[in-house]
Order: structure tokens, then sequence, then C-alpha cells
């Protein structure tokens, strides 16, 4: 079942100890769209600027991506730099400048209002719920970040009550359920409307919180580590992607879901933006699923 997301499509310049990539392919659509589209066709709606690179666009077509939702305005990209030290924890930003994504006010196409599947990717809460408003999907998987549960809090909460599945990171669940215990916090979360919350736990796993089940799933462990950047937004893609892919919404698919979406996030941090994601084809994420199976099984 072909999946739609709404969310931002950026170049980045991120310093980690190991390197440096420079106005490189990023944005949260960017990474969720090549991620889900190892399991399912993928529609992209967001907003580049008159000097997006075309090599770019070419890479997101030979992805199999649609990108008729993918508007070119007068301006530039969307541009974000930051650091890395060596625990590849949160980054330090060195500059964000939003250019044309300062205005993204996104319309759905028609011919992708038929989309059962949708990603709201980590964008202000106002532009997700204006996205709802345009669609009746089946599904509706949601993201956010500190940012807007500081700044837009009311709106964030009122979008929860229309998300099936609400992604978001320790710290950020603390910080919006003001729970210090990761336990209470989703429990609270639950509560404000979604069916399902998955925290993420970087390299420590993840978690999986519905009404009744708790499932937790370790990290991949991997030798080398190259650049963080995007492996959320990757991870959602690997979720959102099996479950469509099944399109069979229950626990035993969720379980797996948040496996696959933990499998795709490795090959993403293993270069510099998207480049280890397109190089790697669907026997690859097989292969690491088998692997990931035998590490955590007892």
């Amino acid at each position: 079942m072909s999946i739609l997301v709404v969310g931002s499509v950026a170049l980045d310049t991120v310093k980690t100890p190991l390197g440096k990539g420079r106005n490189v392919l990023g944005g949260s659509a960017t990474y969720f769209s090549i991620s889900a589209g190892f399991f399912n066709p993928v529609s992209l709606v967001a907003v580049v600027g008159s000097d997006f690179p075309s090599k770019y666009l070419s890479l997101l077509k030979s992805r199999g991506i649609d990108l008729r939702g993918l508007t070119t305005q007068k301006g530039e990209t969307f541009k974000w730099e930051g650091e890395y030290g060596w625990d590849f924890a949160d980054p330090k930003t060195l500059s964000t400048c939003l250019n044309v994504f300062a205005k993204f006010d996104p319309k759905i196409p028609a011919e992708y209002k038929k989309n059962k599947y949708l990603f709201l990717a980590n964008i202000d809460p106002e532009i997700q719920e204006n996205v709802l408003k345009q669609l009746s999907p089946k599904l509706v998987v949601c993201d956010t970040m500190n940012y807007w549960i500081e700044n837009k809090r009311n709106h964030l909460l009122k979008l929860l009550k229309k998300v099936d599945i609400f992604l978001l990171n320790e710290s950020e669940a603390r910080m919006l359920t003001l729970k210090e215990n990761i336990i209470k916090a989703a429990r609270a979360l639950i509560k404000l409307g979604p069916q399902i919350v998955i925290i993420k736990r970087g390299e420590h796993g993840s978690l999986l919180f519905s009404q009744r089940h708790i499932f937790s799933i370790p990290a991949f462990l991997l030798e080398k580590v190259v650049d963080p950047t995007g492996a959320g937004d990757t991870f959602a893609g690997g979720v959102l992607g099996y479950l469509a892919k099944c399109d069979k919404f229950n626990q035993a698919n969720l379980k797996k879901a948040v496996a696959y979406g933990a499998v795709m996030a490795t090959f993403a941090v293993e270069d510099f933006s998207v480049r280890r994601l397109v190089t790697i084809r669907y026997r690859d994420v097989a292969r690491r699923f088998k692997d990931f199976q035998r590490l955590s099984c007892f």
C-alpha cells in the first residue's frame, strides 16, 4: 500500500569526528522516503529552493519515490549545519536557515489523497494538522521534536488526538508529559490519543507501548558509526514501510515493524547523508534482520 510523507527535504552540512559532509542531501522526508521505499511505494510532499541540485532530484526518482508533491520555489533550500562529538549524541546546531521551508504550506495533490498510510514528519504541528484536514488515511504516524513541545505544545496535544502511532525520543517524552519515569510517560502519552507510542532510545534501542503491551528491542551492534543524522526518520520509514507492506495492524506486525525500523537506521548511520542507504538492496536488509534476530533472541 502506498505511503504519503509530508516533511522536509534539506541540504545538510554535518561534521563528525570521522569527517564532514557539506551540502549533502538531508531532511526528514528524504530519509523516511528512501527507507520506507524498500517496502512500499512512497509519495513525497515537500518544498525545495531553486538551488536544489538536480542530482538529488535524480537520486530520489531513482529510488522510485513519487515527486509530484515536491514543489520548487524561488529562493534557497532549507539548510542545516551541525556537529557531533565522539558520543554521537544530540548534535550542536551551528546554523539553521529555513529559507523557502519557512512558508511551507503543503497542498496535497488529488492523486495522493487515496494513500492509506500517512507519515507526518517532524514539522510544525499546525502544518501537520492542516495536512490531516485534507486526508482520510487508514493509519497516521507522527513524529515531533523538543522545539514543538516547547513552543507549540497546545497544538501538538490537539493533533495527538488524531494520531494512531506517535514517535519521539526519551527526553521529549518526559518533556511533554512531565513524567520522569519512561513507562509512566508512555502511559500518559497513550491517554492523549495515540494507540501506540514508540520511544526512540538511540544506541539503546527503542520501546513500543500500547494500552496492554510493552515491547523492548535493543539496538543492533555496529563496529562503525559515521553520521547519525536522519537515523530517527530512517527508523520511522522502516516501521511504517513494513506495516504498510503487511497492511494489517496488529501486535505481531508492530513488533516486526520496530525491528525493521532499527535495521534500516543501522544502514543510515554508516555514512554521511543517505549515501549508505542508496547502496544497499532489500536482500541486505533481510540479511541484517536475520542477524538482528539472532542477536536479540534468547
